[in-house]
């Protein structure tokens, strides 16, 4: 009886096989903070803006993030590898200009322009990627310097092809039609307007989830945020890690570059500098640690739908715009407060 007794004590039992309770399991969420935030913006843009409840506000607001979150799904799996990409913003435009500018110079299909740019566009993942591995330096160092030198290139080859800051149309060339259904149509469900960039990033967005959660590369992206020479001593493959994360991006700014240039046709030189920081906050007020090693997926979707909540409510309250970036910086603020305090609620639950 008595050893009977003891075999049963929670003392004798492997912590493997301890249930873990739904409130311990959320709270060991990354994006639970975020959620709270979420639904906070919401109420608070409910209450103040009377036409930010219309059904055609709502999809203005998906739109607005998911131009956002088709970016943050990737960069936000780079910061759980524990780097930065500052490039992002300006690849954007980089891959618009590229599509244009060689389907336009060649007189091609515009598929053609498409593909290449997608080529030219994962080779700057790559060179980033390789940069990081082989010299050593800080992702901010690397990546700061291809921001730069990209939007000089954007600059000059522009204005050096196309004589003016922007690239020529090419509205009228073959295969127009095809990619612009592909990146830029829309389609209308109930009475409300739907871009085809919220299928985009919710494709991006479980895709990302399902590499985080059920593979052996989301498991190095982990060990590799929380430690790349722990992690490179138990067998992880750190620069093939690592590169394939900003493969991962370069993939995210072609797309989001082709729907730029199949929306409107036309792409100014100058865009995208500064969208790195945006989607940089999305993936923070998503749950994900700058130190890397904590994140998810899920929470760079609900910090980009925070951010469309936010830019497009303080247009539907009649604010003055420039009050953007106050609100957004708060955000920042608020939501990496709260998500440092349930992680340390999760931490002292175990």
């Amino acid at each position: 009886m008595t050893a009977a007794s003891g075999s049963s004590s929670p003392a004798g039992t492997d912590e493997r096989l301890l249930r873990t309770s739904p409130l311990r399991k959320l709270l060991g969420r990354p994006e639970l903070g975020s959620v709270v935030g979420a639904l906070a913006v919401f109420l608070f843009f409910a209450i103040v803006a009377d036409s930010f409840l219309r059904a055609t506000s709502f999809g203005t607001v998906l739109y607005a993030a998911s131009t956002i979150g088709i970016m943050a799904a990737p960069v936000a799996l780079l910061m759980i590898g524990g780097e930065f990409d500052l490039s992002a913003g300006v690849m954007v435009t980089s891959s618009a200009l590229i599509s244009s500018m060689f389907s336009y110079q060649m007189t091609a299909n515009v598929w053609v322009g498409v593909f290449v740019s997608l080529l030219v566009t994962l080779a700057i993942g790559a060179f980033n990627g390789f940069m990081l591995t082989r010299t050593k330096l800080p992702s901010f160092i690397i990546t700061l310097g291809t921001f730069l030198m990209l939007t000089g290139l954007n600059l000059g080859f522009t204005k050096l092809i196309s004589k003016t800051v922007s690239t020529k149309t090419i509205g009228n060339m073959e295969g127009f039609p095809s990619a612009r259904k592909l990146f830029a149509s829309c389609w209308t469900v109930g009475g409300v307007e739907l871009k085809v960039t919220i299928l985009w990033w919710a494709v991006l967005v479980a895709v990302a989830t399902w590499i985080l959660l059920r593979t052996r590369f989301g498991n190095w992206i982990y060990a590799v945020g929380g430690g790349a020479e722990a992690a490179r001593a138990v067998g992880v493959p750190v620069i093939r890690t690592k590169i394939g994360l900003y493969l991962g991006v370069a993939f995210a700014a072609w797309v989001s570059g082709q729907h730029l240039l199949f929306s409107y046709d036309v792409v100014q030189s100058g865009e995208g500098v500064g969208n790195e920081l945006i989607y940089i906050i999305a993936a923070v007020i998503g749950g994900c640690l700058i130190t890397g090693g904590y994140g998810s997926a899920i929470g760079s979707a609900v910090g980009a739908f925070i951010f469309g909540m936010t830019s497009k409510g303080i247009v539907y309250a009649e604010w003055n715009p420039d009050w953007f970036k106050f609100f957004l910086g708060a955000m920042l603020l608020l939501a990496t407060l709260l998500n440092a305090w349930v992680r340390k609620r999760a931490e002292a639950t175990k």
